[in-house]
């Protein structure tokens, strides 16, 4: 049974950036969510699926095996477990180390790639998630649709890589705070980045 991660700081933590009540909603009502609805739609699997569903990446390897339901739930408590992570006060600024090396050779500089990536969470239509993934050895930002992620295989194209970097632009993300101002939530967002966190998984 899956369960719901603790979160590593206060739900007013990222204040003024993130609010309070935002953190408090979508970590303890959403996220929670997802946890629930995976644990119940795992009760439903054949038996041949359960073997697979021990691990979310387990899952996602073999994704197109299983119902909608364990996509939805299954990327949404993934997703929002590494987002989390990827966040804390008194973070921003620009990376260091490996992974603010590998940005400024793959993107030109940091502002380059500050712009690229937020005009995939801006151009994202309705909900989904913006991402830095490391694609064959380079690295790529995109964009899925609802809870997919790139770790998922799915038939098609897709945004396929290692995940480094993601963020919410779901609307529960950022309407209590910004409405329907997407471009401000993302604004904020690069003041609470965990760099740290994100050239941990750069470089596993």
């Amino acid at each position: 049974m899956y369960s719901l991660p603790k979160l590593p700081y206060a739900y007013d933590a990222l204040e003024p950036h993130i609010d309070n009540a935002t953190m408090e909603i979508h970590h303890g009502k959403h996220h929670q969510a997802y946890v629930t609805n995976l644990n119940k739609a795992i009760e439903t699997l054949d038996k041949n699926l359960v073997e697979h569903s021990k691990s979310l990446e387990s899952i996602f390897e073999k994704m197109s095996k299983f119902p909608e339901a364990i996509r939805n739930n299954g990327g949404g408590h993934y997703n929002h477990s590494l987002f989390w992570s990827l966040m804390t006060p008194n973070g921003g600024g620009a990376p260091k180390g490996k992974l603010g090396d590998a940005i400024v050779t793959g993107f030109g500089s940091f502002d380059e790639f500050k712009k690229q990536f937020s005009d995939a969470s801006m151009k994202r239509f309705g909900s989904g998630w913006a991402w830095l993934v490391v694609q064959d050895g380079k690295l790529v930002i995109g964009s899925t649709a609802n809870q997919d992620n790139p770790l998922m295989r799915l038939r098609g194209k897709g945004l396929k890589g290692k995940p480094v970097l993601a963020l919410d632009v779901w609307e529960h993300a950022y309407y209590l705070k910004n409405q329907n101002r997407r471009a401000d939530y993302i604004a904020s967002f690069w003041n609470v980045v965990n760099w740290e966190a994100a050239e941990t998984l750069f470089n596993s």
